[in-house]
């Protein structure tokens, strides 16, 4: 780990060992182009998610329509809270991350490379509370309040201290810059982080800074990687995902989950969330957890989350009415309950003053909900 103002990469100059779609990767703007087409042809029926959020909306009748228990295990909807935009304006909400003592609630707008933060105690939004960013994607406190940033455009992991400095705590791997760091967590034993690697931020400009792949791909392998967090080496952890997103760990920090993207780029990927076995600073045992395919259609798990008592709440979207939202599976993976937005929603997050509120970043908005349950973990 370093102090620094300022800082160079190095440039890439291997291929990876998978072979994209095509000569190289697509950008995200075809990738988007595509799903959109997808959408459009596996959206569920337009009578299945008819709601209206804005100002001129009808107060939702209890219990909320679109909190939907899927199965019998699905307890945790309350009989008299509704999903509730809390927020409209950007252009793709992502990482969404509660500090309990500040209480307020830190989100990133990517393309806009800026930081957003509601305030609980009167729910009033400060945009641009880091500007720029970075363009940063996942954010995350430590266990000394400190926030975690994985930055897209400067393809790097982040620390921000108590006097306003950053620190970086990776930016490279065997002498390569890394690809565009997505989502992170912290492990409260040791202080290590776990952060993704996939890679999006350098396909275009829109989300960070387009990197010339011409006749080789000059990004690392995508994979999971962990700082150690008393000397700040960095390890590769696991590259069975094809990208990896979202990641968070279970109650008891036995098990790490993984969302696969990489469906996006790869013909040979599936829209499923990875479940690890952890031993120390190793992962082991990589198997499917949980498959995102409903009633035929599979669209993207992104960012996750635990709760308390094991089940993991996970973003969906790509698919269209009725599927996008965010989707629970049980410990065993077993689908028991969806929230249905709608809009994509890309991350979610537990927090509030009891972490029972499901704070989820859908596209353009930043919505809530209360449920009867707590997060797992302080963020």
């Amino acid at each position: 780990m370093r102090r620094v103002q300022e800082h160079r990469f190095v440039d890439l100059s291997k291929p990876v060992d998978r072979k994209p779609i095509g000569q190289t990767a697509l950008d995200r703007r075809s990738f988007l182009a595509a799903a959109t087409a997808v959408a459009a042809a596996t959206s569920m029926s337009s009578g299945a998610f008819a709601r209206n959020f804005g100002p001129d909306a009808e107060p939702v009748r209890y219990p909320e329509p679109d909190v939907v228990a899927l199965d019998k295990r699905f307890k945790y909807k309350l009989g008299n809270t509704p999903i509730m935009r809390l927020y409209r304006g950007t252009l793709w909400a992502e990482g969404p991350a509660w500090n309990g003592v500040g209480r307020y609630l830190l989100w990133s707008d990517i393309p806009n490379n800026e930081q957003l933060r509601w305030i609980e105690e009167d729910g009033h939004v400060a945009r641009r509370f880091r500007s720029p960013s970075g363009n940063s994607n996942g954010n995350t406190f430590d266990f000394q309040g400190r926030q975690i940033a994985c930055e897209h455009g400067n393809r790097r992991v982040v620390r921000y201290e108590y006097d306003g400095g950053i620190t970086v705590l990776a930016d490279s791997f065997d002498g390569k810059s890394l690809n565009a760091p997505n989502d992170a967590v912290v492990h409260p034993d040791d202080g290590s982080i776990w952060f993704t690697d996939p890679g999006y931020g350098g396909l275009m400009d829109y989300e960070g800074h387009r990197v010339d792949t011409g006749s080789v791909q000059p990004f690392q392998k995508e994979a999971v990687y962990r700082i150690d967090g008393q000397s700040g080496k960095l390890q590769k952890v696991a590259d069975e995902p094809f990208k990896p997103n979202g990641l968070c760990f279970s109650p008891d920090y036995k098990r790490l989950y993984v969302a696969d993207t990489g469906a996006s780029h790869y013909p040979d990927a599936k829209n499923i969330i990875w479940g690890y076995d952890v031993d120390g600073a190793k992962l082991h045992k990589a198997q499917t957890f949980a498959d995102m395919e409903m009633d035929g259609k599979s669209g993207f798990a992104d960012g996750i989350r635990a709760d308390e008592d094991g089940n993991i709440w996970s973003s969906a979207g790509w698919v269209g009415d009725g599927y996008d939202g965010v989707h629970i599976f049980a410990p065993n993976g077993e689908r028991i309950g969806q929230i249905r937005l709608p809009e994509i929603c890309s991350n979610v997050c537990f927090g509030g003053s009891k972490r029972n509120r499901l704070f989820m970043t859908g596209s353009q908005s930043l919505y809530a909900v209360f449920v009867e349950t707590r997060g797992a973990h302080l963020t």
